[in-house]
């Protein structure tokens, strides 16, 4: 008996790398998986890997990701799982940067996260408020740049990660009432992205090593992404960092040192108080 057993996932950016990891192990764990990619080619033999079904386009597309929810609930009757892991890199300088490169970084991943998402939250709080149990979950996938370890280089990345990071407490919050958790992961992994977009930024994953170890394989994502997505789990509203044997729940902005005055600031008050 699978962890999953009966539920149903949506997966983003299934073709390859970690999407393609979760699509394997969800399914594995007896899940059924509609998996999605911009390529419809590997979208459809992922799908066929895993005996799903596949939802080809770009998910910063409201039609597609209505369809990515549409297909679940059309083909396997429900939808219990979300997985937003598609996303593209754009890495450059700042003052180098170009308008497009920024769009499309914040495109996919900002906008490809919002999208599904609100899609799926419009099934949740229907089947919800028709007197369904509702076992919903989402995972959205952040990065350690925009979280814990920003990279220059990666300033669209960024932003977009450390917007998705706090798009998933928000969410945590408004979909509890439905009966839906949502977290996020900020993993590092080897995939086709870090191996063949030229690195500017502070982030190398290095290179595998025969016989060892292999800590940034891809596959040690899922196992974390799986358990948040069982029926069971209680957890909600947290971001894990993941890399090979290690799991470390982040925590966000919170408030450190403070400085306070008898009435009110001057310029030179504030400069007494923090330049000092």
């Amino acid at each position: 008996m699978g962890a999953l057993d009966g539920r149903v996932a949506v997966i983003t950016g299934a073709g390859r790398g970690i999407g393609r990891e979760h699509a394997l192990l969800f399914a594995a764990e007896g899940a059924r998986v509609v998996a999605n990619d911009f390529d419809a080619d590997v979208a459809e033999t992922v799908a066929k890997e895993v005996g799903g079904v596949a939802v080809a386009g770009d998910v910063s597309s409201w039609d597609v990701a209505r369809a990515l929810i549409e297909k679940a609930v059309d083909h396997f009757g429900r939808l219990d799982i979300l997985i937003n892991n598609a996303g593209i890199l754009r890495d450059r300088f700042l003052a180098d940067m170009t308008e497009a490169e920024w769009d499309a970084v914040i495109s996919v991943h900002l906008k490809g996260h919002f999208a599904p998402v609100h899609h799926a939250a419009v099934y949740w709080k229907a089947a919800f408020k028709g007197g369904e149990a509702v076992q919903g979950a989402v995972v959205n996938t952040a990065s350690a740049s925009g979280t814990f370890l920003p990279n220059p280089g990666q300033i669209n990345y960024g932003a977009a990660k450390a917007g998705i990071a706090a798009m998933t407490l928000v969410a945590a919050q408004e979909l509890g009432r439905y009966g839906v958790r949502v977290n996020g992961i900020a993993p590092v992994a080897r995939t086709r992205l870090t191996e063949d977009v030229p690195v500017v930024s502070q982030m190398v994953v290095a290179p595998s090593k025969e016989g060892a170890f292999d800590t940034y394989h891809p596959s040690h994502v899922s196992p974390l992404v799986a358990y948040l997505c069982t029926a069971g789990c209680p957890i909600t509203g947290k971001l894990f960092a993941v890399q090979g044997g290690l799991i470390q729940e982040l925590e966000g902005w919170r408030g450190g040192a403070s400085y306070e005055t008898i009435g009110p600031w001057s310029v030179e008050s504030v400069a007494a108080r923090l330049g000092g």
